[in-house]
């Protein structure tokens, strides 16, 4: 029984099984591969800190790994799945979940500024550890499944509200994310219409999230993983004909829009507005920061104000941040010692003092050292962080912020940002996408591997077996320097 004769999951998975490499523009296939390349990098760096060391370990001790044999020209292992930077091979579950939590690892990763989801981190890890149980693929196969998830995942969480969720406490990607993750890993495993149909049910059943695991928990770098491991399961049991719930998005009773979206007026003709038309791969957004996506028109307004004149922190009486209500939500709570790093990249008050300290808010600014330093605190002592309701219709890129600081002889100096730097309206070009990924494996990467990646990665039109890049991105990095941080 569907709701008011909709059938939104059943067009969503017919235009899923359908859609073809050809059907899509040249400029969406290009921003796609930049996107994968981005989360790649993020992947990279990500599989080096401590926390991903720690999640590699126990999860290993449950799943077993092993070295990867011949490393370099392994085209498979006995159904084992790569980790990414590790030189080991896992099972495709660990390998999903693990592999995104790597792309999770430093904040650093791709979001969408309306309907919150980390894309790459659940559609790269799903087809990766597909690709073992599959047949062979093409590097095309894999551009395919990246974009039919990219479309997916977002339109799911229009559906629900987008970054509405965040406000209700739901941590929003891994509520919308798996069907994405299912999108991705179903196209490796070539399902049709029918099989999408399962394997979005399946995967729906599966989500959840809680936001509370912003506050310093290394779960919190998890937990697209889970839904990026829900989405493979789904996508493998729905290739074995195992049924799951159809119709489970416009399902009235104990369907996923009717069950999330409880009292808050769902919208389940998003999920297929303009399919093929609107691109939502498009309004995918790289990050410049390490910080939550909320937090960028705030880091913009403090270097804006720096750029504009210097400003003395001794000087400052009082700093004042004004947000739209997710954004508020999300960040505007008050920071206390000690802050973990996940912690201080969630929060408005860190981000805004490190920024008005430093200039910025990269991997350094987020340094155990330098969260617990003195002057940091000193500024965020006296911040206070506001929700302005005004703020609240003015969403369409990303986190509208206002920023407001007073210093000793009474002045006032602000700064507005409406469109924050990587977002929708002002996002990073492809050029500088690439110039990222290089900055981010330069220290971890041999240079002629990282242009190995970056050149297979940006022609996959070229490769023929896809598993050629998976065996690239087993090659172990170097390990990253505690000097990131202990905490996670």
């Amino acid at each position: 029984m569907t709701a008011a004769g909709t059938r939104v999951t059943a067009s969503l998975a017919a235009w899923v099984a359908t859609v073809a490499v050809q059907d899509v523009p040249a400029s969406v296939r290009e921003r796609a591969r930049h996107l994968l390349l981005d989360g790649v990098g993020c992947a990279l760096l990500g599989a080096g800190l401590a926390w991903s060391r720690s999640a590699t370990d126990a999860v290993c001790s449950l799943e077993g790994s092993r070295p990867v044999p011949r490393l370099g020209r392994e085209r498979g292992a006995d159904g084992l799945a790569v980790l990414v930077g590790t030189g080991r091979v896992t099972s495709p579950s660990a390998a999903a979940l693990l592999n995104s939590s790597y792309v999770q690892g430093f904040e650093l990763d791709d979001y969408h500024p309306v309907a919150p989801v980390h894309s790459v981190a659940l559609v790269l890890p799903a087809m990766l550890a597909a690709l073992p149980g599959a047949p062979r693929r093409t590097g095309n196969d894999l551009l395919l499944g990246a974009i039919r998830g990219f479309e997916v995942g977002p339109r799911v969480g229009l559906a629900l509200g987008g970054a509405e969720m965040l406000t209700r406490g739901w941590h929003s990607g891994p509520v919308f994310g798996g069907p994405a993750a299912a999108a991705a890993a179903g196209t490796l495993f070539g399902l049709d219409a029918d099989g999408f149909e399962d394997a979005f049910g399946i995967a729906a059943t599966q989500a959840g999230g809680l936001m509370a695991a912003q506050f310093g928990a290394m779960v919190k770098r998890m937990q697209h993983g889970f839904a990026a491991r829900n989405g493979l399961l789904a996508a493998a049991l729905a290739a074995g004909g195992y049924s799951g719930i159809k119709g489970v998005f416009e399902m009235p009773y104990g369907g996923f829009l009717a069950t999330f979206g409880e009292g808050h007026d769902p919208r389940p003709e998003e999920i297929t507005a303009e399919l093929g038309e609107r691109w939502e791969t498009m309004r995918i957004a790289v990050k410049p920061y390490a910080a939550m996506a909320g937090l960028h028109a705030a880091i913009d307004a403090a270097r804006a104000m720096r750029a504009e004149a210097p400003v003395d922190p001794a000087a400052i009486e009082a700093i004042e941040i004004f947000m739209s209500e997710p954004a508020f939500n999300h960040g505007g709570w008050r920071a206390e010692r000690p802050l973990s790093a996940v912690g201080a990249q969630m929060n408005v008050a860190y981000a805004v003092a490190v920024t008005l300290l430093d200039g910025t808010a990269l991997a350094a600014q987020f340094a155990a050292e330098r969260i617990d330093a003195d002057d940091v605190w000193e500024l965020i002592a006296l911040t206070t962080v506001r929700h302005e309701p005004a703020f609240d219709q003015r969403l369409e890129d990303g986190y509208n912020t206002r920023l407001r600081v007073t210093l000793a002889d009474g002045s006032v100096r602000e700064a507005f940002v409406e469109h924050p730097r990587g977002g929708i309206l002002q996002p990073l070009r492809n050029d500088e996408v690439v110039e990222k990924f290089r900055a981010l494996t330069s220290e971890i990467v041999a240079e002629e591997h990282a242009r190995r990646i970056e050149h297979m990665v940006l022609h996959l039109d070229e490769l023929d077996d896809a598993r050629e890049l998976a065996a690239l991105l087993a090659i172990p990095i170097a390990v990253l320097a505690e000097s990131r941080g202990a905490k996670p």
